[in-house]
């Protein structure tokens, strides 16, 4: 009689990182909520001041002016979850947004044909950036604040000086910045679906997974098979798309455009993103909370606006806030080593 003896390797070893990565996403998840009810509370303390603030016309200016930034953040913070960077995502808007008007400039093509080719041309930006940080090597900060510049430069000689008005664009065009559906404008129907697309992504799809296993340890993701060359260069190629697609939109928005549109956002998107909760040190984080970021920032402007306070402000409090998300991640960050060094001598 033959006795079958089922071998059984060593018990799988418990992630020792687990309780730094409970810690982290605790304290993230945190800074969402808080964001959000600031948020509430900053509408509401200035509807108070000024009940015009929340008017019908004031929330469809609230929803169109956080529209294309929140898009910016979302692109922004699948780049900054692999613990990388981009800086260009301003330029990149200013330029597609300068070369869709250009192209489209008395003639009767569609929104959609404006649309795909805002999304190329982001793209294109996109790949060099990423090809440049994943298989050249060259760092991420670099690569996109030289490819800010050439990508200004580019648009400065291609405007020389000229701008796009809304008189020359096709109506379908404008209507995308303007037309809205049940009281609800295009713009921000389209970022929501652009947000919730991306999120659904990153949660349920392998590919967005191993994006946080890239920003979390690069070494170990390297170690585990994932293709941390091609993930880097498709985060940079979607960065660069939806940077793409929201300098079509800021054509559509404001029909009259001049070469430097959007100049200087990148690090507003930059502050969004951290600000919302995802770790400058990547891996840590979400799309919904750089969109609240977003819309915090945003809707501080508006605020200032509407209060009559001056604009200086509003960088100052930017400043702080992405000062104090910083310092956070900092804490976190130690706290989590300390954790796992814990854990590791248990």
């Amino acid at each position: 009689m033959s006795t079958t003896v089922q071998k059984t390797g060593p018990a799988p070893a418990k992630g020792p990182e687990r309780p730094a990565r409970s810690l982290a996403d605790a304290v993230f998840r945190a800074r969402e909520l808080s964001i959000g009810g600031a948020l509430v509370l900053l509408i509401l303390c200035t509807w108070i001041a000024n009940p015009s603030f929340l008017d019908e016309q004031g929330v469809e200016d609230l929803l169109l002016n956080s529209s294309i930034l929140v898009l910016l953040a979302v692109g922004q913070s699948v780049v900054v979850i692999t613990r990388n960077i981009d800086l260009s995502v301003g330029s990149v808007v200013g330029l597609t947004a300068f070369a869709c008007g250009d192209f489209v400039s008395g003639t009767d093509h569609s929104a959609v044909t404006v649309v795909l080719l805002g999304i190329a041309l982001g793209t294109a930006c996109g790949l060099v950036s990423g090809l440049l940080v994943s298989f050249g090597r060259v760092p991420a900060l670099v690569v996109t604040l030289g490819m800010l510049y050439v990508i200004q430069g580019l648009d400065y000689w291609w405007a020389g000086g000229e701008q796009i008005n809304a008189a020359n664009l096709p109506d379908d065009l404008l209507s995308l910045g303007t037309g809205s559906v049940l009281g609800i404008p295009y713009l921000p129907l389209i970022t929501a679906g652009v947000l919730a697309g991306t999120a659904y992504y990153l949660r349920c799809y392998t590919g967005g997974r191993e994006l946080y296993a890239i920003g979390s340890n690069p070494e170990a993701a390297r170690l585990a098979g994932i293709p941390i060359r091609r993930r880097v260069l498709g985060a940079y190629a979607f960065s660069g798309a939806v940077a793409g697609f929201a300098g079509a939109l800021w054509l559509a928005r404001f029909g009259t455009v001049v070469a430097d549109a959007a100049n200087g956002w990148e690090l507003t998107v930059v502050s969004a993103v951290v600000v919302g909760g995802v770790a400058i040190t990547g891996g840590v984080g979400s799309v919904w909370g750089a969109a609240l970021g977003a819309a915090l920032l945003t809707t501080i402007g508006s605020a200032l606006v509407v209060l009559k306070v001056s604009s200086f402000w509003q960088q100052a409090i930017t400043g702080v806030l992405l000062l104090a998300a910083i310092t956070t991640d900092r804490i976190v960050q130690r706290r989590s080593t300390s954790a796992l060094r814990k854990r590791r001598r248990q």
